[in-house]
Formats: structure tokens, C-alpha cells, sequence
């Protein structure tokens, strides 16, 4: 039996809120959902990568990338976990 899953689907541009989709493992929309973290994941490491190696930054601002990281470490974890079940 395939457990949906709530998935990010981005954000609504009218609301800025984010939107989610209840995804069964390996459809289309759960796929879809996999690409977008990893891409979002690959971007924010850029981001971050190149921040610390400017150096200028204080603890403050290198502290507001924390929620960032965390929730893209996080569904990275989801996907490799779904990716162990299948």
C-alpha cells in the first residue's frame, strides 16, 4: 500500500504562502517534488558556500541560513528515507 506523502509544491505567488500536495511515492507529483528540494537544496548550498568563504559575515547573518538548512536537510532526509522503502 502507497502512503501519501505531503510534499512542497512551491509557493503561491499570490499569497506567498507555501502550497503542498499530497503525493503517493514514485507518481509524478512526488518526482516532481524530489527535483524541486534537490534543486532548491543545490542552490541554497551555492549560497551559503559562497557566503562563508567571503568571510565578512557575523554570527547573525550566518544564523538566519539555520531554518533555511535545516528544512533542506530535512527533506533531503525524506526523500533518501522514501528512497530506502522502495
Amino acid at each position: 500500500m502507497s502512503t501519501r506523502r505531503f510534499r512542497g509544491a512551491g509557493v503561491d505567488p499570490a499569497t506567498g504562502e507555501e502550497a503542498f500536495a499530497g503525493a503517493r511515492p514514485r507518481a509524478v507529483l512526488d518526482e516532481a517534488a524530489d527535483a524541486h528540494a534537490l534543486k532548491a537544496a543545490a542552490v541554497l548550498v551555492t549560497v551559503v558556500g559562497a557566503v562563508l568563504e567571503g568571510g565578512n559575515s557575523s554570527d547573525t547573518e550566518l544564523a538566519a541560513f539555520v531554518p533555511s538548512l535545516h528544512a533542506a536537510l530535512e527533506e533531503c532526509v525524506g526523500i533518501m528515507a522514501a528512497d530506502r522503502e522502495r
